[in-house]
């Protein structure tokens, strides 16, 4: 059966984005040095200096399953994405239903590590066509804010900020957007804390919402900031569903705005429902 040059060249993207056609590598034993007692921590630390004097390196391997890939149920040392396949294969039939429906506005993610997803969007816009929409990457792009548990208790015993592996900054991701021929004016920078940036982004309508914040307070913020701005018919998609502060951000936003659409669930991690006319 002949494909549509379209599905093979999105296909082969998503595959490229999420490192699928190559081995997974094995990762730095420092990479996530920070996640380890204070104890094996200095041990890593000075093996790992002694070793780098002599060119040398410790690392461990990884046996990553199809269903992991598929699932995004790991952090990849090379990929632009860690979304997985299934998280892929949903935006992408969500951005095809838009364009098939004319549902209006433009897409946002708030989150976006090394910009996949973003890029994915712009991708698709790219090859059915579409020159009236635009794709806004909303990220810190300094990693995840500390904790402020007085304001927002659900985040208490958050980590994310000590994560150096999940900083990556916006020249970063404006070079991975042109290595695949992607960077343009179409794509719309929102830099800094979702507080700060969300309130005056310059959108007015959009259809694609997709949500990466992980914690309470960047779920809540641009809940509170965007979802007014999602058209019926549009797309709210929640990466991290499964996260305990992120369920709760939602499931308050949902029940304080009688928000009754249907839920469902992509894979393990992730959710997604429709705006409906009412709410």
């Amino acid at each position: 059966m002949k494909q549509e040059p379209e599905k093979l060249y999105l296909d082969l993207l998503k595959k490229a984005l999420t490192f699928s056609l190559w081995p997974e590598p094995p990762i730095p034993l420092t990479l996530f040095n920070e996640t380890r007692s204070p104890l094996k921590r200095a041990a890593v630390s000075w093996v790992s200096r002694a070793l780098e004097a002599r060119d040398l390196g410790l690392v461990k391997h990884r046996n990553v399953t199809g269903q992991q890939r598929s699932n995004g149920q790991f952090w990849p040392l090379y990929a632009d994405t860690m979304i997985g396949m299934k998280r892929l294969d949903q935006l992408q039939a969500a951005i095809e239903t838009i364009l098939a429906e004319a549902v209006e506005g433009d897409f946002i993610e708030t989150g976006v590590w090394r910009g996949g997803a973003c890029i994915f969007m712009r991708a698709a816009l790219a090859v059915y066509g579409v020159s009236d929409r635009r794709v806004f990457v909303a990220d810190s792009f300094e990693g995840l804010p500390a904790p402020d548990p007085q304001a927002y208790p659900a985040d208490r015993e958050s980590l994310f900020h000590r994560i150096p592996f999940l900083a990556v900054s916006r020249e970063d991701v404006e070079r991975n957007f042109a290595k695949y021929g992607l960077l343009d004016d179409r794509v719309v920078f929102l830099q800094g804390w979702f507080k700060d940036t969300l309130p005056s982004a310059p959108i007015e309508k959009l259809a694609l919402l997709r949500l990466d914040g992980d914690m309470y307070e960047s779920t809540m913020d641009a809940l509170k900031h965007l979802y007014p701005k999602l058209s019926p018919g549009g797309y709210c998609i929640v990466d991290d569903f499964f996260l305990g502060p992120c369920r709760l951000a939602v499931e308050e936003y949902r029940a304080a705005h009688g928000i009754e659409a249907e839920m469902r669930v992509i894979d393990t991690c992730s959710v997604y429902w429709r705006k409906t006319a009412g709410a």
